[in-house]
């Protein structure tokens, strides 16, 4: 790629037509070049983030507390991000147990 390209930058979006509601909802979806309907496309979109969709029963209370704390963010998200966090901390936790019993042994400590 040429550094000094004579091709024109744009980077003014204002000529770029507004993203309303109407125009989403009147958008073609699309995967790969078919067009689908709304839930197929949402279905690759998940299957492209890595998502799955699932049932769960939940207490009332948990439920309700998480839609109290995500505001505008959608409460299932927070639920995920909840669990995201959960295994990503039971991850560390067992790494340092694991690191811990290596220096004890490494010492001559046992368990």
């Amino acid at each position: 790629m040429k550094l000094n390209s004579s091709s024109p930058v744009h980077d003014d979006h204002d000529d770029a037509p507004a993203i309303t509601a109407e125009r989403i909802t009147g958008a073609k979806r699309r995967v790969g070049l078919a067009t689908v309907d709304n839930n197929e496309w949402r279905q690759a979109v998940n299957e492209r983030l890595g998502k799955q969709r699932v049932t769960i029963m939940l207490d009332a209370s948990i439920v309700a507390w998480f839609k109290a704390q995500a505001g505008n963010r959608g409460y299932q998200t927070l639920i995920n991000s909840t669990l995201h966090d959960a295994m990503q901390h039971k991850s560390l936790e067992n790494m340092l147990r694991e690191v811990v019993r290596e220096e004890l042994q490494h010492y001559g400590h046992t368990e």
